[in-house]
């Protein structure tokens, strides 16, 4: 790593440190106002960040980027009022900074709380969808947090659009504008040295492909916040209703294939295989996907075109129309696969059974587990935390879809009134 690397991202670090103690104190009227005022400004900028993205877009043809690359680099003007109305919608939310619960009286008379604070600096690393630029600096907005945003080369001009438009947002608000900085250079060795910054950064979140997530975690010196793979699971279980089976393994499946909450693999009870496999297959095959099973699951859906599914295919994540599905003998065989093969992600049982039902959700340790529900509501808004930075399937300190509580952390508050011990 350069030295240049370091003396900029230290630069970038003690600025983005100082705004941080700034925006902990911050109001949430003046949150809120920078939050609009940043909306405001990216539609009536749009056309200069649509400029600025079709130079994006003009490289990308040159340099060969794939299709699904292409298409998540490329800005429109509804993509554009998306961005502006997430930041809307952001300002909408309750701020939970300065949140206080669990206060309760001890016996000496103090009374003992927990109050919600921002995390600090968060560093945020993503490739191809410059709308993670308007998103994340959003969250971390609202959420007390000062932003230092690296976004891929791919999308340079794209980025430098849209963080002049929040950083001119937040000086008109009264904010100051190094709350949110953009790593305004391609060179590589600015992931480095910022992933070596813990004396500035508190937390980097990775948004991008599996290899940017490995090298991240295997970088870093500041905690990450990051999921590797969605390796999602339906279990249908020997009590489920065969067409609540269906729908929800063709939902899980077939709503969106590039999404890390799809459906990657089906497992089917050997006593809910003549009900449900074939019918599921034939689906499938009709949506276009492409199945790959276990020799029980082709017995089943003998006929239809089945591929012969290896250990591999259980430990893919595929985002893609490609499907495995296992026939297991009982509830632990499910369990038991889902713990050898899975990502933490998220996992659904299909049963009528409550003893199941219960069991599922205690023994299942992903961070999400569902009853009767669709994987693709493993998802912030659907949680109900509006606009999420991102999904985690660490333990610490956050897990499952990160929204603005994700973005903070908790302290102890003691109240008295002269106790002393």
């Amino acid at each position: 790593m350069g030295t240049d690397a370091v003396t900029v991202m230290s630069a970038l670090g003690r600025r983005a440190k100082d705004a941080a103690k700034a925006m902990r104190m911050a109001e949430t009227c003046a949150k809120n106002k920078a939050l609009q005022l940043a909306a405001a400004v990216i539609r009536r900028e749009m056309k200069e960040i649509l400029a600025a993205n079709a130079m994006d877009m003009q490289a990308a043809e040159k340099n060969g980027l794939d299709a699904a690359l292409k298409d998540r680099l490329m800005l429109n003007g509804d993509r554009v009022d998306a961005m502006a109305e997430g930041l809307e919608q952001i300002a909408a939310l309750p701020d939970p900074v300065g949140a206080i619960d669990n206060l309760r009286y001890r016996p000496s008379g103090i009374q003992v709380g927990h109050m919600r604070v921002p995390l600090g600096v968060i560093g945020i690393i993503y490739e191809s969808r410059p709308n993670v630029t308007a998103d994340a600096a959003g969250l971390c907005l609202k959420s007390g947090n000062a932003a230092i945003l690296r976004g891929g080369s791919e999308a340079i001009h794209s980025n430098r659009a849209i963080a002049a438009c929040l950083r001119r947002a937040l000086v008109d608000s009264g904010l100051s504008q190094d709350a949110v900085q953009l790593v305004d250079s391609t060179d590589r060795a600015l992931v480095g040295a910022l992933l070596q910054s813990e004396q500035y950064v508190d937390v980097i979140i990775p948004r991008g492909g599996k290899s940017l997530i490995e090298r991240v975690a295997a970088e870093s010196r500041v905690p990450v916040i990051k999921h590797l793979d969605g390796i999602c699971h339906v279990y249908i279980d020997a009590a489920a209703d065969a067409d609540m089976a269906l729908n929800i393994a063709m939902n899980a499946k077939t709503h969106r294939y590039g999404v890390c909450n799809a459906m990657e693999t089906l497992l089917i009870h050997q006593d809910a295989v003549s009900a449900c496999t074939a019918v599921i297959v034939q689906a499938m095959l009709d949506k276009g996907v492409e199945v790959r099973g276990c020799e029980r699951t082709r017995t089943a859906a003998a006929g239809l075109d089945v591929k012969a599914a290896t250990d591999e295919d259980w430990a893919t994540e595929y985002l893609s129309p490609v499907l495995s599905i296992r026939v297991v003998d009982n509830f632990e065989q499910a369990v038991n696969h889902i713990a050898e093969f899975g990502s933490g992600h998220t996992e659904s049982i299909v049963t009528g059974s409550y003893e199941a039902g219960q069991r599922f959700l205690r023994e299942v340790d992903s961070a999400s587990v569902m009853w009767n529900a669709s994987t693709r509501f493993a998802d912030g808004f659907e949680y109900g935390l509006g606009a999420e930075i991102g999904i985690s399937t660490d333990r610490l300190h956050v897990r499952g879809p990160v929204g603005l509580e994700g973005l903070t952390t908790q302290k102890w508050i003691v109240l008295g009134n002269g106790q002393v011990r």
